[in-house]
């Protein structure tokens, strides 16, 4: 069952595809574990009123994932400790500019506990399964924002992106994932995981698509960008060890493509890349995490996923002194990373694997090693305070996905050679 099969949102049939996919996530088996609560009251109130809303979102069927404040909803954060906390007086401000432009809230949907796993396992509300590699983790920590479009149940899939948390779902499961430059689109009322490293952004199906709900949620005109063909920098000196070989294969393949579509193509190194080793990503969110939720972890250890505990157990191994140096080192790198890249735009896979089995994640060991591989590419935006987009392609019969990563405050244009590339990868099968 799908709500889009083949009709477009509009206003106008906005209550007809909320029907649809109302149905299909109540009566397709495919749906289950995506949504840790469906809205329907409020999916169908808010399509009876997009008529009425003059913007291009409206009617336009929505996931949220479940760490977003939606006002008379509990914000869980896909936790069992957050359970019983009162729901929420307010729409987190981007979701407010979300109703307000007549978006269709589905539903409340499942993440790793807390946002702080790339892979997309809840041991507490179950986990989506990937509809585009079966039996497989459908990527974190946006996982069931990410389903919820790839189903076909939602248009936009709205999450957070703390090292790859819409990049990774979105290559896993052949979507659109867009992480924004972090100021564009306000942190308020929404849980959070790292506060240095959090970006707020959404999924869909389409560059152009994910371009209209961030600038919804930026507080933008909402006014398209015209395709435009930039110039792609790939630097072996990141992000090309341990790749899957059909990985690397589509990779080269999509290389030629954009090589023959016009695209000038730069192969040099980073130099920055030696600033990047100077902190790690877990000396901010361990820590951070921790800041936020430390009487939790603490008092009520047992009700978390101990995958979770033990990351944000980690901020024990540093002290205030190191803390702060990593920050300055982030800060240092962020800045060389700009000023390096300029205009340009760095192009690589989004991960170096593919979606791992479900099943070979029960040992530690091997989830573990996933997940580092997952977040390892996707965090350099994250850690550069860049803009980053991961669109999906064909090779060989399977769903691949290439990343661009643009310096920050650099989301217009980074969405505009988007579009261009996206014309590309469309054409690969």
């Amino acid at each position: 069952m799908s709500a889009r099969t083949d009709l477009a949102w509009s206003a106008e049939i906005a209550s007809e595809r909320t029907e649809r996919a109302l149905t299909g996530l109540a009566e397709d088996p495919a749906a289950a574990s995506v949504f840790t609560r469906d809205l329907g009251p409020l999916a169908r109130e808010q399509a009876a009123l997009a008529p009425s809303i003059a913007s291009p979102l409206a009617g336009a069927i929505t996931s949220i994932k479940a760490l977003f404040d939606v006002a008379g909803e509990t914000t869980t954060a896909g936790t069992k400790v957050l359970q019983g906390e009162p729901p929420a007086e307010r729409d987190a401000p981007a979701i407010a500019r979300l109703r307000e432009a007549g978006a269709v809230f589905l539903g409340l949907t499942n993440m790793s506990e807390f946002a702080y796993s790339g892979i997309g396992l809840n041991p507490h509300y179950g986990t989506p399964d990937n509809p585009a590699y079966p039996g497989c983790a459908p990527g974190g920590s946006t996982s069931g924002g990410a389903v919820s479009v790839a189903l076909g149940l939602c248009d936009i899939a709205i999450g957070s992106d703390t090292g790859g948390s819409l990049r990774i779902p979105a290559a896993f499961t052949g979507i659109t994932g867009f992480k924004p430059t972090q100021a564009t689109v306000p942190l308020a009322g929404g849980k959070p995981l790292s506060d240095t490293l959090d970006s707020f952004g959404p999924m869909a199906r389409s560059v152009a698509d994910c371009e209209l709900a961030w600038q919804v949620m930026a507080g933008l005109p909402a006014v398209p960008e015209a395709p435009e063909v930039g110039r792609l920098v790939v630097a072996r000196n990141f992000g090309f060890d341990e790749l899957d070989p059909v990985i690397a294969e589509g990779f080269e393949a999509i290389l030629s493509a954009l090589g023959d579509a016009g695209f000038k193509i730069l192969e040099r190194d980073l130099g920055c890349i030696d600033l990047y080793g100077k902190f790690a990503p877990w000396q901010m969110t361990s820590v951070e995490s921790r800041a936020h939720y430390e009487d939790l972890f603490q008092g009520r250890a047992e009700d978390f996923d101990p995958r979770v505990h033990s990351r944000m157990s980690r901020a024990d191994e540093l002290d205030a002194v190191s803390y702060r140096q990593a920050l300055n080192n982030r800060n240092a790198f962020a800045e060389a990373f700009a000023a390096e890249l300029g205009g340009d735009f760095l192009l690589l896979p989004t991960t170096p694997l593919l979606p791992p089995k479900v099943s070979d994640l029960s040992d530690d060991a091997e989830f573990g090693r996933a997940n580092l591989l997952a977040l390892r590419n996707p965090s350099l935006a994250n850690c550069a305070d860049g803009c980053s987009l991961a669109m999906p392609f064909g090779h060989n019969d399977l769903t691949l996905s290439a990343m661009l990563i643009g310096a920050r405050n650099n989301d217009a244009a980074l969405l505009a050679c988007g579009k261009a590339v996206e014309a590309v990868l469309t054409r690969l099968g």
